[in-house]
């Protein structure tokens, strides 16, 4: 059993492109598991956070300039980028808001695992990515109508109620496991990555399944979209690589990378639904969500396997 976990991680970028053409393929497999996804997403969550202690959620609160940088950066120069790589592709209409929007998103919720599979700080990660997604229902909003125009309805109260139920019950669910049975918990600490990575996948043919009408629809143009996407996804990183302005901890960096340049796109679609918003808006982030999880574990396995010949150079300066 574990050695397909390994599998599973080991080969998570290809296993990623290969769910993609599945969804597109057998929809009604991601139909199926549609229903799921917030089941899916705390179980992520609480996967994630069993790799991680008490100790280590207070050394992130003692540092708060550090979650005002990422609240900075998620909602200041994303947002930005998304008006304008929206204007540059579409020029306007539904799919240059929608555009929009995905930038002012929050932190996808999926983000502490890549962080964990690049062998970053992961207890920063996952503060990061809770406090943004509490944050949204009133900070997108706000930003979304002054870029765009277009007011938007928010359903504060199931947002919330979703972020308590998929977030911050697993979270503290797996961090108190973790801080009161160390020994049972950290004892499958190399099945945790790959757990998180079976997630990770069937969410994407969870998001890829319902979403594969409207891809497909787009015919070449789909190409356009999907360029677009992924145009904003690497401005996420670029974006993200300014935290080494104020931090130097390899570990910390990698956590912004991912918590600048995922972006919670199934928000998206409850606030258009809400709004009573042509769907058509939802569309960029259906989009975003197919590149951005493709994209990151190459980024993951990249951080990763420099981090290992990081080591690899000090372990030899040490015993020469």
């Amino acid at each position: 059993m574990q050695k397909y976990l390994r599998f599973v991680e080991n080969n998570l970028l290809w296993l990623a492109i290969a769910t993609s053409i599945l969804g597109l393929v057998a929809p009604k497999i991601g139909f199926v598991l549609e229903a799921g996804i917030s089941p899916l997403l705390a179980a992520l969550m609480l996967v994630i956070s069993l790799t991680f202690d008490a100790h280590a959620v207070k050394i992130v609160f003692r540092k708060p300039s550090r979650q005002i940088w990422a609240l900075a950066l998620v909602y200041g120069p994303m947002s930005i980028a998304g008006w304008l790589t929206g204007r540059l592709f579409f020029g306007s209409g539904n799919l240059a808001s929608g555009q929009t929007l995905v930038g002012t998103l929050p932190t996808d919720v999926s983000s502490p695992l890549l962080v964990l599979l690049a062998k970053g700080n992961v207890a920063l990660a996952a503060v990061l990515n809770a406090m943004n997604t509490a944050l949204s229902p009133f900070i997108v909003p706000f930003l979304f109508l002054a870029l765009t125009g277009i007011e938007l309805q928010v359903p504060v109260g199931a947002v919330v109620l979703e972020l308590v139920l998929v977030v911050m019950v697993p979270t503290v669910l797996g961090v108190y496991l973790r801080t009161r049975c160390p020994g049972q918990v950290g004892r499958y600490d190399n099945l945790y990555p790959s757990l998180g990575s079976m997630l990770y996948l069937a969410l994407l043919l969870a998001v890829i399944g319902p979403n594969a009408e409207s891809i497909l629809g787009y015919g070449w143009y789909a190409i356009v979209v999907a360029l677009a996407a992924l145009v904003l996804n690497l401005i996420g990183y670029a974006v993200g690589s300014v935290a080494r302005m104020f931090t130097a901890d390899r570990g910390e960096l990698i956590a912004y990378l991912f918590t600048t340049s995922k972006k919670e796109f199934s928000i998206a679609a409850a606030f258009v639904v809400s709004s009573g918003l042509p769907t058509e808006i939802a569309v960029p982030a259906a989009f975003f969500a197919v590149i951005q999880m493709i994209t990151s574990p190459i980024a993951a396995k990249i951080l990763a396997s420099r981090n290992d010949a990081s080591d690899l150079a000090s372990e030899i300066k040490i015993h020469p």
